[in-house]
Parts: structure tokens; C-alpha cells; sequence
């Protein structure tokens, strides 16, 4: 048998595994490869790829097609589960699995092996896998439950996000655990979390660790950026920002201010004992299998501290720019900018807009081994392999200027700067795109057309920034609508009207139906789930570096790049609009600036 046969060759699960029989009966049994050529459409050129990748390195035929982007990974578990004749799931819900067959199987195994059992069918317990080729998990499953077992197939996150689901208690927890110490009289654990040993003495049962750890836990699971602690006259308030909006979350009593806010400073490691003046720190822990890195910061007010945790996944996948919302017409665009060998990209727009995300996205999309890429950061939220990250500190005199200055004795090809902050660091990264080098950072104006003359009131002369920045991307991130629950109704011309569209150009766009935001179980009664971009990208050809030199405001600017064809943050919103994504509120309420 030849090396692409074997490779394409499935391990045929084993006998003792029972299964329950589903999917088309001409591929049960065929090589892996051949199935996703018939049902995902994997062409030739990616699978001989993938083959000799696993020929030199080892591993699993459809993970390295997924890492390819050959092949999504429901592709990848569709095609395993006709494979091997497996029913394959695509959602797991609380109602799917019984809690007591929970309780045999420990949750360490279960995130490891990436399983979870389901309920019972007969004389067999149910079970869905990630990897159903693993007979040695299975066979470990079957010991731990107790019962013969059959498969289900689903994407490693969908039981991941069942496994959180079905092991914690900290989605109810904080109310329970408020409720256990109002009943409770705790006027003695109260006074103990005062001082710093008493508290990292108690034990991991303690009712404050439990409350806080299971806002930490909520958090995580409901994707908040930031947890707010905030102290008001009669009460405590804990509020979660999740897809840029704060929500409320729950009312501990205002007794239990000093305890809490006392056990998140000592995991950050801050002085509880300091309460006049604002204080920073750093907690590093796990969540969810997840390692989280949470800033926290103090300030004093009038009602007490007020803490507020800025939570940044470790884990977190670096998008591509297609999966953040980018058009093609844009992404085309932004590709040819990023590969220029120098000048100035700047990435606008105001705090939580993604801007980040957007710059990494670039740099892993034109990062080669041949290469030398360096960023200074504050922080670092993402480890890129093969490229020189570092953070600043102020406190010891590492700025975004110093370390800028630093990179270019580093014999660099591309820099990114976290923010262009100052005139220093502004001249700085010009000279560097003078002499040679591609230079990525951001600022913060409304628009993209705003970021010149924002850089001309920072004391930089016009005609370095005509000669230096060869775009400027402004962009906001607007709330996906809920797929479940959305609405579909046709807009009025009123409401056309506030997004600048005619009926006309708005068809153009491909829409005549939009969606309302609802509510449902799924999006937590908010409407929405997740977020996406809208973008606006001016490239500064010579028209615009001419009007950059006379010194012309932005509004001219703006006209003129519109003139030649620039969609700006409304128009690429109506899209959004159009295409079902989002809605016209959502919209309108990021692009104020743009009416």
C-alpha cells in the first residue's frame, strides 16, 4: 500500500465500542481524505499538503487540514462521523445530559479526552467524543460509567462549552452563595478577611472565595472583557461588560464590600491595607481551561474602593482578518497595504474597537521566517510565534518612544507600535518608515481621515505625514443579532434614511430584509451574541497626500477618498445590515460621528 493510502486510511474504531448507525452507507468505511473530497469539497492540491506535512511531522489527517484552513472543523466531524458511522452533533444543551452520569466521570478526564456522557439509550450510556479513534479514552469512559457506551461525534469546542456547562455550579453559585451568608451570620468570617493571612489561610470552601470565584468563572463562560465591582451607598454592584455593553449581574450586600473586595486584592497581590489611593495589579489563573490573565484596577470613592478586572484569554485564537469581518473588496486592499516594504499603516479608532486584534491579524498574515518583526505592546495580549514582542513599563522609563527608538538597532523589517501616544513616539516611528521599515500602530480619532490631522496637532510637520502613512483603517465593533431569535421585518424609508441609504443603493447592497434584536435563552435575553467589524480604509495616493500637505481638514479629506470610491464606517455597517448580520440600532449607535 502506498504512503498517501495509508495515510488516507481510517483506524476503524473498535469492536467492543458499541454505535449507533447514521449517516450515507457509501462511506462508511472509505479513507477520510476521499470523504471530505466528496462532502467538503477538499481539493487535491490541499490533501496532498496535508499528507506530506503528516508524512514529516506526524499526527491526525483532518486536525492538519483544519490548521490548513483546507477543511472547518464541522466538515472534519461530519465526515468523521460518516466515516465511522457515528451520529454527529452539532449542539449540546443542558436537557442532553444527565447530571448523575456526570458525577462518575471526573472532570480533568473529561477535558482531557474532550468527552462528556450524555444520557442513557437502553443498555448503553451515550457518550460524545471529539476524537472517536481514541479506543483507549473510550475504554477508560466505559470503566468510569460503568456501562457499555455508544459514540456521538462533535467539535472539540461544542464539548468543551458542555463540559463547563455540566460541571459548574458558578452560573447560579453567587446567588446561592449570597443567599448561604445571609443566612448565615458571618460578622466573625468578615473580620478574618481583613487581614491578609487569615484569608489565604482559609480554606478553598470559605463563602467569599466561593463568591468570587465563581463571578471569575462567569465571566469567562459568558465571554465578559471586564468585571466592574462598584460600591453605591446602600449596595454592591458587580457588572459584566460582555460584547461591549455592561450588564448587571448581581447585588452582593453592601456587609460584604471589605471581604470581597479584599480577596481580589490579595490575588493580585495589592495592599489591602492601602484604601486612599488607586492601586494596579495582575492576577494569572485558570478558568474553564483557560488561562486567564486579569488586570485589576483600584480607585478610592466616595462609597469605597472600586474595583474593575480586565480579563484577557491567553488562549484566545488570533483571527484571520477574513473572520473579523473584513470584505473581500477591503481584505484585497489591506493585503496589498501590509506587504509594502515601508511607510506608515495605522489602525483608528476608540477604545475596544478591535484595533489590536486587527493589527495582529496582519502581522501573522505577512509573517515568514524571513522576516524580522518586532511590537512593543501594553500589553502583550497575543504570543505570536517567530516574532519580538515586548511591553512596555513606564515605571522604569520603557515607553512606546524608548522601546521604539530600542527596535531600530534590532535590524528590523516590520515594527508595530501599541499606540502612537506622544510627538515622540510619532517622530520616531516616521523616521523609521522613512529609512526603510513598514511601521503598524494605532491612534484614536473617529475616522480615518481624522488620524492625519491628528497627527498634525501632535507637532508633526505636514509633509512627513504626506510622505510617510500609506493607509489608515478606521473601524468599530458592532453586536451580532442573535441567529435564533432574530426577526426579520422590512425597514422603513425613515430608517434607510439614518444609515444614508436610499431603498435603491441599500438592494445594491443585497438587502431588502433586516432583522430586529429579540432575546432568547441563547443570547441571554440581550438580542445579540458575539460582535464583528465595520471598516473604513483610506489609502493616501496622491490626491490625498497633496491635501495632507496644504494642511486641509479631515472633512476635505474624507470627501475627497469618498470621491474615489471609499465606503466609509456607515456604508460598510449597511452591509452588515443588509447581510442579515446586524442591526440598524447597532449600527447607528457606533457611527454618530458619520450622521
Amino acid at each position: 500500500m502506498s504512503q498517501r493510502e495509508q495515510a488516507l486510511t481510517a483506524n476503524p474504531i473498535t469492536e467492543r465500542t458499541q454505535v449507533v448507525a447514521q449517516g450515507p452507507a457509501f462511506l462508511f468505511g472509505k479513507p477520510l481524505g476521499m470523504i471530505l473530497m466528496n462532502t467538503a469539497g477538499l481539493s487535491e492540491e490541499k490533501l496532498n499538503e496535508a499528507l506530506a506535512q503528516q508524512s514529516e511531522k506526524g499526527g491526525r489527517l483532518g486536525e492538519l487540514l483544519v490548521g490548513l484552513k483546507a477543511i472547518t472543523e464541522d466538515e472534519l466531524v461530519k465526515a468523521l462521523a460518516a466515516q465511522l458511522d457515528l451520529p454527529a452533533i452539532a449542539n449540546i444543551t443542558s436537557d442532553d445530559i444527565d447530571p448523575e452520569l456526570v458525577k462518575r466521570v471526573p472532570i480533568n478526564f473529561a477535558k482531557q479526552s474532550l468527552l462528556i456522557p450524555l444520557k442513557a439509550d437502553g443498555d448503553y450510556v451515550a457518550v460524545a467524543v471529539a476524537d472517536p479513534l481514541d479506543t483507549s479514552m473510550v475504554d477508560h469512559a466505559r470503566m468510569l460509567l460503568g456501562q457499555d457506551i455508544t459514540l456521538r461525534v462533535a467539535r472539540a469546542a461544542t464539548i468543551t462549552d458542555a463540559i463547563n456547562n455540566a460541571y459548574d455550579r458558578a452560573l447560579n453559585e453567587a446567588e446561592q452563595v449570597v443567599d448561604e451568608m445571609e443566612a448565615n451570620d458571618l460578622q466573625a468570617v468578615e473580620q478574618k478577611l481583613e487581614e491578609t493571612q487569615d484569608l489565604l489561610d482559609t480554606g478553598d470552601e470559605a463563602p467569599i472565595i466561593r463568591l468570587v470565584n465563581s463571578l471569575l468563572f462567569r465571566a469567562a463562560k459568558e465571554r465578559a472583557s471586564d468585571i466592574h465591582i462598584e460600591p453605591m451607598e446602600r449596595e454592591l454592584i458587580v457588572r459584566f461588560r460582555v460584547d461591549g455593553v455592561l450588564q448587571e449581574v448581581i447585588k452582593p450586600p453592601r456587609r460584604y464590600q471589605n471581604s470581597i473586595i479584599s480577596r481580589v486584592k490579595i490575588m493580585a497581590q495589592l495592599n489591602i491595607a492601602e484604601k486612599r489611593l488607586p492601586q494596579d495589579g495582575r492576577i494569572r489563573i485558570k478558568l474553564a481551561g483557560r488561562d486567564i490573565d486579569i488586570r485589576v484596577s483600584t480607585i478610592p470613592t466616595t462609597h469605597g474602593e472600586r474595583i474593575v478586572m480586565r480579563l484577557l484569554d491567553k488562549n484566545a485564537t488570533l483571527l484571520d482578518l477574513a473572520e473579523i469581518g473584513m470584505s473581500q473588496e477591503i481584505l484585497t486592499e489591506v493585503d496589498q497595504v501590509i506587504r509594502r516594504a515601508h511607510g506608515i499603516v495605522l489602525v483608528t479608532g476608540p477604545t475596544g474597537s478591535g484595533k489590536t486584534t486587527t493589527l495582529y491579524g496582519a502581522l501573522s498574515r505577512i509573517n515568514t521566517p524571513d522576516l524580522n518583526i518586532l511590537t512593543v505592546e501594553d500589553p502583550v495580549e497575543y504570543q505570536l510565534k517567530g516574532i519580538g514582542q515586548m511591553a512596555i513599563s513606564p515605571k522604569i522609563g520603557l515607553t512606546f518612544a524608548s522601546g521604539l527608538r530600542s527596535f531600530l538597532r534590532q535590524d528590523p523589517d516590520i515594527i508595530m507600535v501599541g499606540e502612537i501616544r506622544d510627538k515622540e513616539t510619532a517622530e520616531i516611528a516616521i523616521q523609521a518608515s522613512l529609512t526603510g521599515h513598514l511601521v503598524f500602530s494605532t491612534v484614536h480619532t473617529n475616522d480615518s481621515a481624522g488620524a492625519v490631522t491628528r497627527l498634525v496637532e501632535m507637532g508633526i510637520e505636514p509633509f512627513l505625514v504626506a510622505s510617510s502613512l500609506t493607509a489608515i483603517l478606521a473601524q468599530r465593533l458592532v453586536r451580532r443579532v442573535c441567529g435564533d431569535c432574530r426577526v426579520p421585518y422590512t425597514p422603513t424609508d425613515d430608517e434607510l434614511a439614518k444609515l444614508g441609504m436610499s431603498r435603491e443603493r441599500f438592494k445594491a447592497f443585497g438587502g431588502s430584509t433586516v432583522y430586529k434584536a429579540e432575546g432568547c435563552v441563547q443570547c441571554n435575553q440581550n438580542g445579540y451574541r458575539g460582535r464583528t467589524g465595520i471598516y473604513e480604509l483610506l489609502l493616501v495616493d496622491d490626491d490625498v497626500r497633496q491635501l495632507v500637505l496644504k494642511n486641509i481638514d479631515s472633512n476635505t479629506i474624507k470627501k475627497k477618498a469618498m470621491e474615489k470610491g471609499m465606503l466609509t464606517l456607515l456604508d460598510d455597517g449597511a452591509r452588515k445590515v443588509a447581510a442579515g448580520e446586524t442591526t440598524i440600532a447597532e449600527v447607528l449607535s457606533v457611527t454618530q460621528e458619520d450622521l
